[in-house]
């Protein structure tokens, strides 16, 4: 391990951290007259990633996850994609997060919705997975390597902690061909927690951790006509109108403008979108 590498941790967590979020949540749902009495009852925000429930869907079906499988939900943000999982595909998942509020909210919408024997959350450090060797059939990871530096490690941890031939799949942005990015976006507000790979790069990183590529997906284009749909929306929105039950209580008030930046740098190539899905290889040894 690099002894001079930086601890991110504290402008992640500041990046990301809402004061109170789990009650302006169930605040602004009360207020709404809605309560939480399935998965689906949250799914309008608590997928923390472009395309929302609609993404998560689709990597579960290119991943082929199957009944009885345990997930790794690796920044598992408010839980909604380990939620999704558990009920739709038949997984037990674990989550885990660097943001206590992000936690404290996936636990709280867990047990509303009756899941809490299926899906578990903690909080914990993606650089130091705290989990035995071989737990995992898969790792599962959406719009969370943005925010980790040294993504070799993180590889490494995460082929440590899959069983032989296990899975890792990932709905992930890249760095494009253009730079710098535009600022802020969701994942960063400025160039310092923002660690965006080229493709090669990422993919050499995954394979001198010990995995092989099963699937590779570029939805760059599919990212880009949400984005341009959310502007829009935005846009039309009175200044004055009560903010929807929705995403902008987890970004916060910068929402809009993180989105008229990520939609900017999606056009101009400037980040890419993909889903991935790789093998623990077999000769892999811990």
């Amino acid at each position: 391990m690099n002894e001079t590498r930086r601890d991110d941790r504290p402008s992640i967590t500041a990046h990301y951290e809402r004061a109170d979020l789990s009650d302006q949540i169930f605040g602004a749902l009360q207020k709404a007259g809605k309560r939480i009495d399935s998965y689906r009852d949250a799914t309008g925000f608590d997928q923390f990633h472009m395309r929302g429930v609609e993404a998560t869907r689709e990597l579960a079906a290119l991943a082929g996850v199957r009944p009885g499988q345990h997930v790794l939900d690796l920044g598992c943000g408010l839980g909604g994609a380990g939620r999704l999982l558990a009920v739709e595909f038949g997984c037990r998942v674990t989550g885990i997060d660097l943001v206590a509020g992000f936690i404290e909210t996936a636990r709280r919408l867990t047990q509303a919705a009756g899941l809490q024997e299926k899906v578990s959350f903690q909080t914990g450090d993606l650089s130091a997975l705290p989990f035995a060797a071989g737990t995992f059939d898969l790792a599962w990871s959406q719009h969370t390597l943005m925010n980790i530096r040294d993504k070799a490690d993180l590889f490494g941890q995460i082929a440590r902690v899959l069983k032989p031939e296990g899975m890792f799949a990932f709905y992930e942005v890249l760095a494009g061909p253009r730079t710098p990015i535009y600022y802020p976006v969701q994942w960063a507000s400025d160039a310092s927690i923002n660690f965006l790979l080229p493709e090669d790069r990422f993919l050499s990183q995954l394979s001198a951790a010990g995995f092989e590529q099963v699937r590779w997906q570029e939805v760059s284009d599919l990212c880009r006509e949400w984005f341009q749909q959310v502007v829009s929306k935005m846009a039309r929105r009175a200044a004055d109108a009560p903010a929807p039950l929705g995403l902008n209580l987890v970004i916060g008030p910068t929402a809009a403008e993180k989105a008229r930046n990520t939609l900017r740098n999606l056009e101009e190539a400037r980040i890419r979108v993909v889903y991935g899905v790789v093998r623990k290889q077999r000769d892999r040894h811990d």
